[in-house]
């Protein structure tokens, strides 16, 4: 993973990224993450794909998952990741909760297994009200409006020393959310560039 590769300026950068996007049941993940790897060209990995079928079951009877339900998943994200980077991308864009600080520290030691890569989180966040508004909304989707409530419970909001995280409020139309992200994306790597 050491060839040059082109950032979202469109300028030469030797890194690999991983962006995570993040934020509980409802916060639009797959929408925004589907519009940035299309933005971007780069992977897409859907991380509800990852789970196993207890991790499914669980959800879809409205049972919380625990913290020891979640660590093989949040580990087999990352490694699916770093293989897409081995692959030759310049990035992957992943989808993922990431409820507590330390599920979005498994995915943060990435850069110990190749040090060119960065690791970035976009938090989607909104009130409850609206994301339980947009799971109710829902067809076929094994997260139930219940779950809402106990990844509000759970959720870390990330704090100012986690400079790793970008943050969009995603009250607003989908295009909003989609440019606002993108925008925010397109800053930090100019502004990792210059420092």
């Amino acid at each position: 993973m050491t060839n040059s590769t082109t950032d979202p300026a469109g300028q030469p950068d030797q890194h690999h990224h991983i962006w995570l996007i993040t934020g509980p049941a409802g916060c639009g993940k797959s929408t925004v993450a589907q519009f940035i790897a299309k933005a971007m060209d780069l992977p897409y990995i859907e991380g509800d794909e990852f789970h196993p079928v207890a991790n499914v079951e669980k959800m879809s009877q409205g049972i919380p998952l625990t913290d020891a339900d979640r660590w093989d998943w949040l580990t087999l994200l990352r490694q699916e990741s770093l293989r897409q980077l081995q692959k030759g991308s310049a990035g992957v864009v992943l989808t993922c909760s990431a409820l507590k600080r330390k599920y979005r520290d498994v995915i943060r030691v990435a850069p110990y297994y190749h040090r060119d890569v960065l690791v970035h989180f976009v938090y989607l966040h909104a009130t409850e009200k609206v994301l339980l508004e947009r799971v109710m909304a829902r067809k076929g989707h094994y997260m139930g409006a219940n779950m809402v409530h106990s990844q509000f419970n759970i959720l870390e909001v990330p704090g100012p020393d986690e400079t790793d995280v970008i943050t969009v409020d995603v009250s607003g139309t989908v295009q909003e959310v989609e440019e606002e992200a993108l925008e925010k994306i397109r800053q930090v790597v100019l502004q990792r560039r210059r420092t």
